[in-house]
């Protein structure tokens, strides 16, 4: 990203990315790597994108920055099946409890989960937000958390080898 695109990109989400509430998701693990950060990608590769197709990348851009805009702890009474279609519910609740957001984008953060959720997205926007997420979390799984595993697994095994021995 070019240093004035990127001058545009962080003056569009500054207030959001300085918010206490909201710097906390650094904390939160997912896909490997924190809530934060995926967000940060997410919110990134759709300013790209919009701004290509000259649609409202602002508006879009600030949403999908929040579309993941929940923490652990407020979804802790439901299963990992439920915390799927449950955290874009919490996302929009917290996003409006600190953020003002118009039509558009509270359809991108409740509709980010389609198909896995059957909130349909309204708009060709909350398309592209949805598509972005699916591709960056598949790269983080693959990158970030897939790797972890197989740490995990192979320092099982080696010890599990050793042992034998």
């Amino acid at each position: 990203m070019s240093l004035d695109k990127n001058y545009e990109f962080l003056d569009i989400i500054h207030d959001i990315i300085y918010h206490e509430k909201f710097k906390q998701l650094d904390l939160e693990l997912h896909h490997g790597i924190s809530r934060y950060g995926h967000s940060m990608r997410v919110a990134k590769y759709t300013y790209k994108i919009a701004k290509f197709m000259n649609w409202d990348y602002e508006s879009i851009t600030r949403a999908a920055l929040l579309h993941d805009f929940f923490f652990d702890v407020q979804l802790e009474n439901y299963g990992k099946a439920k915390t799927w279609c449950k955290h874009p519910e919490v996302a929009i609740i917290n996003s409006k409890k600190y953020f003002e957001l118009n039509d558009l984008q509270e359809n991108i953060i409740v509709s980010h989960m389609f198909p896995s959720c059957k909130i349909l997205p309204k708009y060709k926007e909350s398309w592209l937000v949805t598509c972005v997420d699916k591709c960056v979390s598949f790269y983080e799984m693959y990158r970030f958390k897939a790797s972890l595993v197989l740490g995990i697994w192979t320092i099982f095994l080696f010890n599990m080898l050793t042992l034998q021995k």
